[in-house]
């Protein structure tokens, strides 16, 4: 049962957590950025590089207090390598070898998807082992940064034979469309909880937006650039931004138009795919209206869905430990020469998942 610490800072979140066995999460710590960002109306890489290098050990210290543990106690650190902002990949990469070669510790690097494909394992000690969804199964990646479907075929953390991806955007990510949409209405950001706040009440019928429709060899990918568009052509045809529950409806639309997509996308893959199983993965799983529609839209087809607690969504270090369990156990039966990490390991801020390996 390896007791593993993470670290995560691919964006503008600071996290660690001490998870054992890959799936029972001691304690989760995370810094975050939102309100130096909120002004700018998006992630300043710069800001968020040097709030990680600020944060980076407190919440270590953190995380180890509230696990109760040392890093003595540790099997092994993990840590993401990418994809991500580059000089935020850095500040946790540098924290994490330090800290394994100090203490000659393994240090298992972890693709940030991945450990969103796992955050639907995680349990708290008091919570129930959840079930999961079965292998193989279809896996929607979406959030500010990736919209994409995968086929999963096994828990191994060998992505680049275990994952293939399926589908993916042709532009906007469905976060960053909610980001954007957001910040043109003048309501602020993170786009995603607010629209999901001021869209309740409203008609998403009050605007008819179209979804692309692809009809070449990627029929399943996903466009939002068109849905953001749409919303500016509102606007520009009323001459002014809307207010009251002409707001309302606007905001309902776009985010019923984007949901309408992802889970028509979902169903017609998984129903491809002849799969049983399908989960949801990344800050936007957290949209009640998605996990809603998608769930009904599957059970129509005999098929469940499976979506993690909010806090396991939005970015965290449990699920970068959990996805790191399996090597981390692999590297621990080896031999003793293979536990001193890599200190010329670097971040890679551009990283297929298809392609990703322990």
């Amino acid at each position: 049962m390896p007791l593993l610490l993470a670290i995560e800072s691919s964006c503008d979140e600071t996290a660690a957590a001490v998870v054992r066995d890959g799936h029972e999460v001691l304690s989760s710590a995370v810094a975050t950025q939102i309100e130096i960002h909120r002004k700018f109306g998006g992630v300043v890489p710069e800001l968020a590089s040097r709030n990680h290098v600020v944060d980076a050990v407190p919440v270590v210290r953190d995380a180890l207090a509230a696990a109760g543990v040392t890093l003595g106690d540790l099997d092994a650190l993990a840590v993401t390598q990418g994809p991500g902002l580059v000089g935020a990949l850095l500040v946790g990469l540098q924290v994490a070898k330090a800290l394994a070669f100090v203490h000659d510790k393994p240090l298992i690097t972890v693709h940030h998807l991945a450990g969103h494909l796992h955050g639907v394992f995680l349990h708290r000690p008091d919570e129930p082992r959840p079930a999961g969804p079965a292998f193989p199964h279809v896996a929607l990646c979406v959030s500010g940064g990736h919209t994409a479907l995968y086929r999963v075929e096994a828990p191994e953390v060998d992505a680049s034979t275990r994952i293939r991806l399926l589908a993916q955007t042709r532009d906007d990510a469905a976060g960053e469309a909610f980001d954007k949409v957001s910040r043109m209405l003048g309501l602020g950001y993170p786009g995603g909880p607010i629209i999901e706040q001021r869209a309740l009440g409203g008609d998403p019928r009050a605007h008819r937006f179209s979804l692309p429709r692809f009809k070449d060899d990627a029929p399943f990918d996903f466009s939002f650039s068109g849905l953001k568009t749409a919303v500016l052509t509102v606007i520009q045809h009323t001459g002014r931004l809307p207010e009251g529950q002409a707001l309302t409806n606007l905001l309902a639309s776009f985010q019923q138009a984007a949901v309408d997509q992802l889970v028509e996308r979902t169903c017609a893959v998984a129903r491809q795919q002849g799969v049983a199983d399908v989960q949801i993965a990344g800050g936007v799983a957290s949209n009640r209206c998605l996990r809603e529609t998608m769930a009904a839209a599957l059970a129509a087809e005999g098929v469940t869905l499976h979506v993690p607690p909010p806090r396991y969504c939005t970015d965290n270090a449990a699920m970068i430990a959990g996805a790191a369990d399996f090597a981390a156990a692999r590297v621990l039966a080896g031999p003793p020469a293979g536990r001193r990490a890599d200190l010329a390991l670097n971040a890679r801020p551009t990283w297929p998942l298809a392609s990703a390996s322990p």
